[in-house]
């Protein structure tokens, strides 16, 4: 996460992987830095095993590139880099083109907070060989985690039925930057508020919280702990009721309850943060309302996600919010998102493009060729399909598309339907051309853009897959230029076996 103190001033440059650096070096010393290339970054498989993701981590790649440069602490730090030879590893040739190096690329992207799916590029980029290298680790570093913990936060959220989700997540969270973008992100997944002050200044989200079990501990009893925060926090009172004996927490709390009630202000609810969840919670439930206190809410935490919160609703839960942090921020069960950067396409400038793809022995690891764009077809309100389509090839008439990894598996989609391309333009030649919309309408975007999919997408166990394929020309385009690879490779590998019995 690159926080609003980040500025100009302040060089990442080097957030790389080294193998950028060198392959960087290379291109120059080959002559063809300056090819105009284009890459994608993608994704394979759907994160959780679930039926969509959302996308996000745009706004922190955008303040990214607008100060992307190498300062003079960065070319000094790569001069003292030596080869296995002990000289140095690059030439002052090198770190002269790197300090002169101004961002020149064309970008395009997704829209944080949109559902995606795999196999579609979330960023296009276009400009110098070198520049589009340079930056693939740190877009893939920057859009991976905030669209993982932006999707495990939409998941919660979809659990919880509308009841709201604060994210408890920063004592667990991977570092103060793996904290902050998973408060970010898990507000953009539909999170209510988050227990990070720091997070709540620099992003605007709202701030909620309570109080630990140090608090009840520090006094000799735990109804006067209770009296004292009600007094010291009349209109912030959420109790946690379970430090010593739950049943007896919840009547303390409903002691400084009453109490806060002849104040004139009111008790916020109670907090359950162990124990049998569902059946404390009904019991507390009960007892709250017997004594007039129906309007207090009862939060529950301990270890929650979309899993335990769907079973506390199916037992009959009485909970009114949810505390989510660690399998939330850390995006419990699945580490990463699968994020890949590869080169589609390249030719001389002026001239004409020759289209690129990865090879592999595995289906799912043989890359897109093209420029690349994604249609999203829609009907009555509900989305219908995708089609990923090459932007010289776009599709006029009826569409077909292709299950990439599938043939047999493919869909007509008829030219009256309505659609919306899903890339937009975000740099052109190095200067931005977007304007990121406010973090609050970004979550409003999550919710908007979910409601218009089928709930069987939404669903946690064997989730419907929606439909997204390649548009014929492109898949066909895509199938011709496998065979002529491997035309090319079985040729080689013939010739070797000849030369060498």
């Amino acid at each position: 996460m690159l926080p609003h103190s980040y500025h100009k001033d302040y060089s990442l440059a080097l957030l790389t992987d080294f193998y950028q650096i060198t392959m960087s070096d290379g291109f120059i010393k080959s002559g063809i830095e300056n090819k105009e290339a284009v890459f994608h970054l993608s994704f394979r498989k759907r994160p959780f095993n679930g039926g969509f993701t959302i996308t996000a981590g745009l706004e922190t790649l955008i303040r990214y590139l607008e100060n992307f440069r190498f300062d003079d602490s960065d070319i000094a730090y790569l001069a003292s880099l030596r080869g296995n030879d002990g000289r140095p590893m690059f030439e002052e040739s090198f770190f002269k083109y790197l300090s002169d190096m101004k961002f020149s690329c064309d970008v395009d992207a997704v829209p944080e907070g949109n559902v995606v799916f795999p196999y579609e590029p979330l960023i296009r980029i276009q400009g110098p060989l070198i520049q589009c290298q340079l930056l693939e680790s740190p877009l893939l570093n920057l859009i991976n985690f905030s669209s993982l913990i932006a999707t495990k936060a939409a998941r919660v959220c979809i659990a919880a039925q509308g009841e709201p989700v604060l994210e408890f997540g920063l004592r667990r969270a991977q570092g103060i930057d793996g904290a902050l973008t998973a408060s970010r992100s898990a507000y953009i997944g539909g999170c209510e508020s988050t227990s990070n002050v720091l997070a709540g200044k620099l992003f605007g989200i709202p701030v909620r919280g309570t109080h630990s079990h140090s608090w009840v501990m520090a006094f000799d009893d735990e109804l006067e702990s209770f009296m004292q925060f009600a007094k010291c926090q009349p209109s912030n009172s959420i109790f946690l009721v379970d430090t010593y004996d739950t049943i007896e927490g919840v009547a303390k709390a409903i002691e400084a309850g009453k109490w806060l009630k002849q104040q004139g202000k009111s008790m916020i609810g109670i907090r359950l943060d162990s124990g049998d969840l569902a059946y404390l919670s009904i019991k507390a439930r009960e007892m709250l309302d017997e004594a007039g206190l129906k309007e207090v809410k009862i939060v529950a935490s301990n270890e929650l996600d979309e899993t335990i919160i769907s079973e506390l609703k199916r037992q009959g839960a009485t909970i009114n919010l949810w505390g989510v942090g660690t399998k939330l921020v850390t995006g419990d069960n699945q580490p990463a998102l699968d994020g890949v950067y590869k080169l589609s396409a390249i030719r001389d400038r002026g001239g004409d493009w020759n289209y690129k793809l990865k090879l592999s022995e595995q289906i799912v690891k043989v890359s897109n060729p093209g420029i690349l764009q994604v249609r999203r077809f829609y009907a009555k309100q509900e989305y219908i399909a995708d089609a990923i389509y090459d932007i010289n090839l776009e599709p006029k008439d009826d569409v077909v598309i292709i299950d990439p990894l599938d043939s047999t598996r493919q869909k007509l989609l008829k030219k009256d339907l309505n659609y919306k391309d899903l890339l937009v333009p975000v740099f052109r030649q190095g200067k931005r051309v977007y304007e990121p919309p406010p973090l609050k309408e970004v979550r409003q975007t999550t919710q908007r853009e979910l409601n218009l999919f089928h709930t069987g997408v939404k669903r946690f166990i064997h989730p419907h897959q929606y439909v997204v394929g390649m548009e014929k020309t492109l898949y066909d385009l895509k199938l011709n230029l496998i065979k002529s690879i491997r035309s090319r490779t079985s040729n080689f590998y013939k010739v070797s076996a000849r030369e060498n019995p």
